[in-house]
């Protein structure tokens, strides 16, 4: 979702309308009314460009703002996409850190507009897609600051309490990282079933089930962060807004560094690194994953001597994710033209994976 700045320096950037897909406005006005609502059905469609799965909305409800969020179509991967998670995590955490917009509302029919939706409380701001960073061509000091940024944000997630904001009962900590080894190790044996690729899938995943990780307090996750999943002040360049978050939960909080830092690519990498096209992090003045992990155990006083291979589960992740995403793309279920390369990108990573898997390093 892509914000716009307060002085309208930067405006808020739409699918156009061949590409924009229409949802039923009067069913959506009729139950928002039977929710106190007021929503106008003859306002223009407004669906936000960018992003690769859930679809965004700019919807005017009681007269301000608000995005109206839903999944995509087809079939979708066990725990992903959830409304229902996004919407409890941003009720309560909202409370609790000025960059998590406020969840306004929840509904878990799919009659209303074909899939359950939450309303999302608008934050405008500048939003940095994948690797361009033209927007800030005229700031010298923009890498280093959003360097700084993405880092010190993590932290401040993951220095709140789930207790205090109500938040103790979300996700099941115990055995976090066995889990999420051996589900993504099923999720990978499916989507690269009868390919080169299930074989590596499944040496990376024995590599890892064998790997001793560090026992550490369970924190809130984030479990997609990343830059183009923060809207910026335009100005100090600090967070307005952190979007995205259907898939948190609580757990080992090096797995939310290691994510990010799974897009965080830099000089050096392996071309299918360089493809991913997610962060501006080769650009010169940008931190390397090595300084960014230094700067956050700095922050956080946490061990991180077991990141190199907590970033293996993630680059595993990612590719396998890569390939879901091509799926979808090969089953009709969405037809942007840019799924159709997430193929090779998916299997590419997951051959990376697992050579990163026999030397750990970040």
């Amino acid at each position: 979702m892509r914000g716009e700045t307060e002085e309208g320096a930067f405006g808020p950037v739409f699918a156009p309308a061949e590409t924009t897909v229409p949802f039923d406005r009067v069913r959506f006005s009729e139950y928002l009314a039977r929710q106190g609502l007021a929503y106008d059905p003859n306002e223009a469609l407004r669906q936000f460009a960018g992003g690769l799965a859930n679809r965004n909305y700019l919807v005017t409800i009681d007269g301000a703002p608000a995005v109206l969020r839903r999944p995509p179509e087809g079939d979708l991967p066990p725990g992903a996409h959830d409304m229902r998670r996004e919407n409890h995590i941003l009720s309560r955490l909202s409370k609790a850190l000025p960059f998590v917009p406020e969840g306004l509302h929840y509904c878990a029919d799919p009659g209303v507009i074909g899939a359950p939706f939450q309303l999302i409380a608008y934050r405008r701001g500048l939003v940095i897609r994948g690797d361009d960073m033209s927007p800030l061509a005229h700031r010298p000091d923009a890498p280093g600051r959003l360097s700084a940024m993405l880092v010190e944000t993590l932290a401040r997630l993951h220095a709140v309490d789930p207790a205090s904001v109500g938040l103790d009962d979300l996700g099941r900590p115990a055995g976090f990282i066995e889990r999420g080894i051996a589900g993504w190790a099923k999720r990978g044996g499916l989507v690269t079933e009868g390919t080169p690729a299930a074989r590596m899938v499944e040496e990376v995943a024995s590599r890892l089930a064998a790997q001793r990780f560090a026992e550490r307090a369970p924190t809130l996750l984030h479990c997609d962060f990343k830059l183009d999943n923060v809207i910026l002040d335009p100005v100090s360049l600090g967070p307005n807004a952190v979007v995205d978050w259907d898939m948190g939960t609580r757990g080992d909080p090096l797995f939310d560094l290691a994510t990010m830092l799974s897009y965080w690519a830099q000089p050096g990498d392996p071309d299918c690194m360089l493809r991913l096209h997610q962060m501006p992090t080769t650009q010169p003045g940008f931190l390397s994953r090595r300084e960014a992990a230094e700067l956050y155990a700095s922050a956080t006083g946490r061990d991180i001597s077991d990141l190199p291979a907590m970033l293996v589960l993630c680059r595993l992740k990612l590719g396998i994710i890569f390939l879901q995403l091509h799926r979808q793309w090969v089953t009709g279920a969405v037809t942007d033209p840019r799924y159709e390369a997430f193929g090779r990108l998916g299997a590419d990573l997951v051959a990376h994976a697992a050579d990163l898997s026999l030397k750990p390093e970040l």
